[in-house]
């Protein structure tokens, strides 16, 4: 999602200046240009009932917190071989003129491995993109990348299996991320301009069907790679004239090719004032046994570590500052939205310098050492699930016993109820009970564990899929 604007940004400009000074003044056309979208542009669906006295928070009653990374793939630095496609397809743009030919040709796997090494030390967890058929340069599943070897290949999917999948989803970003494919021929379109660059396909709206099309494509590439993938990315504004479609689309090719039981996806960064939960979309089937959905899971901060052809200086600064007085980061901690950061896997290795993963990790060590006690760092994928648990849960109370009935399982379910009386609360999930304890602060939340407050009781326990009852 080639842009170190935001989104929203770049849509605010749109409204006070024509669309041509728009593209003169920003250096991304091929960027999003889009908001995170309302019920009224994409469907969200139904919703169980919910009794007004159970509150279901936070895991843990902690700030989620993750990082999606984008434009990443095996060995290619998608900076490099991006540039001079963008700039046939836009030739007047002063951005693509930047000096590719000098940027290294690789992201190599010993920075894969010391990004993935220092994050999982960190307890970093997140979203990563393979881009499958990288630029044009090759194909993934084929072990095809010419200027390298297919042992090299195979390796560089072996360390990301190893290294990334254990802490972060991986997610596709469409086929090229540069030039759209004809999915009949497998070839790219043989015209380069703003119709045929997968940044802002398709130029008109398309049907669900034929989003799903192109998507499953790019997950069956992946798949046969033997990379899991539950999540789709997209591509700067990929399917910004088809948003509704798009989502149903990215839930149709999920389902069809991997199957996973909550389908995902990350296009939208909410840098505003709106909530950056992640948004449930064409919800079908409560109360039934064929319950269907997509999490649109968005970023809160655009990208600031190096941008994404890694000829940027960063600004850490914008995520959060050196003493925590200030930045994005914690403005969203602070007002308990989840705070999922975002930068381009170019801009992280800055060509080689690594300004941009230093600067990242003087963030995540000042959230870090700042935060442990109101924090929790998540996977895209966690966070899908948890707000589909937290919605689609349905929630009734007959005097102290609440009943849940849930569509899926939910690590560290919790939930404050008021009008309690119980000096302990009782969980019986599958008809056993749940071993609780009790603890003084809500810091202490675990799984396993409650906090009384006089008349209000916050329980947190690993919610199973179907019947529980709390007594309170």
């Amino acid at each position: 999602m080639p842009s170190s604007l935001s989104r929203r940004t770049l849509l605010r400009a749109a409204t006070a200046v024509t669309a041509a000074s728009v593209l003169s003044r920003y250096t991304a056309p091929h960027a999003a240009l889009a908001y995170v979208p309302g019920p009224g542009e994409v469907p969200a669906g139904a919703r169980p009932a919910q009794d007004a006295s159970v509150s279901v928070l936070h895991p843990r009653g902690r700030v989620p917190l993750s990082f999606i990374i984008d434009d990443s793939t095996c060995l290619v630095n998608m900076g490099h071989y991006c540039m001079p496609q963008f700039k046939a397809a836009w030739p007047q743009n002063p951005a693509y003129r930047r000096p590719w030919k000098e940027w290294p040709r690789e992201i190599p796997d010993s920075f894969v491995r010391e990004f993935g090494e220092w994050c999982a030390g960190a307890g970093v967890r997140g979203k990563y993109s393979l881009v499958p058929y990288p630029a044009c340069v090759g194909w993934l599943d084929r072990g095809d990348l010419p200027g390298w070897s297919k042992q090299e290949v195979q390796d560089s999917l072996k360390l990301v299996r190893e290294v990334m999948v254990p802490n972060w989803d991986i997610s596709p970003e469409m086929i090229t991320h540069t030039r759209v494919i004809d999915l009949k021929t497998g070839r790219p379109m043989a015209e380069m301009n703003s119709a045929t660059m997968e940044n802002s396909w398709p130029p008109e709206k398309k049907s669900v069907d034929e989003m799903a099309a192109y998507v499953a494509y790019a997950v069956r590439i992946l798949k046969n790679a033997e990379i899991p993938c539950n999540a789709v990315t997209t591509p700067g504004g990929f399917g910004n004239k088809a948003k509704s479609e798009l989502s149903m689309g990215i839930r149709q090719a999920l389902a069809d090719v991997t199957g996973p039981e909550i389908p995902h996806y990350f296009k939208y960064i909410a840098d505003g004032k709106e909530n950056t939960n992640p948004r449930l979309e064409h919800v079908e089937g409560i109360g039934t046994n064929n319950l269907k959905l997509v999490a649109n899971v968005p970023a809160g901060i655009g990208d600031y570590f190096g941008g994404w052809d890694g000829d940027i200086p960063p600004q850490p600064d914008k995520y959060i500052t050196a003493d925590a007085s200030g930045g994005r980061m914690k403005e969203l901690i602070e007002r308990a939205d989840p705070a999922v950061m975002f930068c381009h896997w170019a801009g992280l290795y800055s060509n080689g310098k690594k300004t941009g993963f230093d600067a990242c990790k003087r963030v995540i060590s000042t959230v870090n050492s700042t935060y442990a006690d109101r924090t929790v760092w998540m996977t895209t994928g966690e966070m899908a699930r948890y707000q589909s648990a937290k919605e689609l849960t349905k929630i009734e109370r007959v005097g102290e016993k609440v009943s849940l009935t849930a569509p899926f399982a939910c690590p560290a379910y919790t939930v404050k109820v008021s009008g309690a009386r119980a000096n302990a609360p009782v969980v019986m999930s599958g008809g056993k009970p749940v071993e609780l304890k009790e603890v003084r602060a809500a810091k202490d939340l675990v799984v396993g564990s409650f906090l009384k407050e006089g008349e209000v009781v916050t329980v947190c326990w690993d919610l199973g899929k179907g019947q529980t009852t709390v007594a309170v």
